[in-house]
């Protein structure tokens, strides 16, 4: 599925570091603001053991995990709005992400420049929802300023419903508040879909640490905390260099590097799992000898929905789907088990797929 999440920040908070670690990609990382100033895109394989645990039933000729997409966005500083550093660079890459993965500096380093001059976790994030604030501020007052002239004389109720939302992202945005806070009707969603806004995406916050910061907690990320559950976001705290040293491990030597630190597996599955959440996705899987394979869909797709993932033809000629759910293959330990107890079956199009679903769709064209 094309969904995303733009990783954002001040410069030198450890965005490219912690995204070269998630992509095991070469962005570059250095200690200076604006080192990466096109955006770095890396898809990244989605963890999941119920996937490990399929093919060891099935014996698969091959495994196929799901993925998602990263963006490293160049660092923002205060007055982006109005187009100070890359700030205009940096709008026009967030507009076109999912979601936002705000990375914010929470451990003390004398080596590493603070562009505001302080580790000040807090500061930093005001800076960065300002600047989006404005961006979306700018956005909403410009499309008023044409709509308010049309609305008083029609009686189209789209024009209606778009003079509607914009009021209430007006007001909202003028008080400080993300478009994301605002109860919008269905109608008012749709006229307010081609703003564009920045403000409504989802976020999730990236306390950055050093490796004491990960087991205890500091002052920095009680405020992260305390502020994202004021917001009702998420924290995912994670220390970037220590990341950074483990994705350059072999699968054998992370094991037993994160054993020797009394980690169970590396903080990037964390915030990737957070950062699937974030979206709203959920997984299904297709099991057969040739391919075990894991599907990325939205929560509460519907069974033709889950099937156009793979192939537009299996939607639009949707006959059924035949389920059944992992936890029962691996109660059963076969799929002839399953339908022997019973727990193999056949939808149609209005079932609602569930997460580790595993799913054989059947269609005509």
């Amino acid at each position: 599925m094309p969904l995303n999440c733009g990783i954002v920040g001040l410069p030198n908070v450890g965005k490219s570091t912690i995204f070269n670690a998630l992509t095991a990609a070469k962005a570059q990382a250095a200690n200076y603001p604006f080192c990466t100033i096109d955006p770095n895109v890396g898809i990244v394989s989605v963890p999941d053991p119920r996937l490990d645990r399929i093919a060891q039933l099935v014996h698969p000729d091959r495994i196929v995990p799901t993925t998602m997409e990263f963006i490293d966005i160049a660092g923002l500083v205060e007055g982006a709005s109005k187009g100070e550093g890359l700030g205009n660079q940096f709008l026009g890459h967030i507009r076109s992400t999912d979601a936002v993965c705000h990375v914010v500096r929470c451990f003390d380093d004398p080596n590493v420049i603070h562009v505001a001059g302080g580790v000040n976790p807090l500061h930093d994030i005001d800076i960065i929802n300002t600047e989006l604030l404005l961006a979306d501020l700018e956005t909403v007052e410009k499309r008023w300023a044409k709509v308010e002239k049309t609305v008083r004389n029609t009686t189209d109720n789209k024009t209606k419903s778009e003079a509607e939302a914009l009021r209430k992202l007006l007001a909202a945005l003028q008080d400080g508040l993300p478009a994301r806070v605002v109860e919008l009707t269905e109608d008012e969603q749709a006229a307010a879909y081609d703003l564009h806004l920045i403000t409504v995406k989802p976020v999730l916050y990236i306390a950055n640490v050093d490796e004491t910061g990960l087991k205890d907690s500091n002052a920095w990320v009680d405020a992260v905390e305390q502020r994202a559950a004021a917001e009702g976001s998420q924290v995912v705290r994670i220390c970037g260099a220590l990341e950074a040293e483990i994705a350059l491990l072999e699968p054998a030597e992370r094991t037993e590097f994160l054993t020797d630190l009394g980690l169970t597996e590396p903080g990037l599955n964390r915030l990737i799992h957070s950062a699937y959440r974030l979206l709203g996705l959920i997984t299904y899987f297709t099991a057969g000898v040739q391919e075990v394979r894991a599907w990325t869909i939205p929560e509460g797709a519907k069974a033709p929905q889950a099937a156009g993932v793979i192939h537009s033809d299996f939607e639009r000629g949707f006959i059924k789907a035949d389920a059944y759910h992992c936890e029962h293959l691996f109660s059963y330990s076969s799929e002839q088990a399953v339908k022997e107890k019973g727990l193999y079956r056949s939808e149609g199009k209005e079932y609602v797929v569930k997460d580790g679903d595993i799913l054989f769709f059947k269609f005509n064209v």
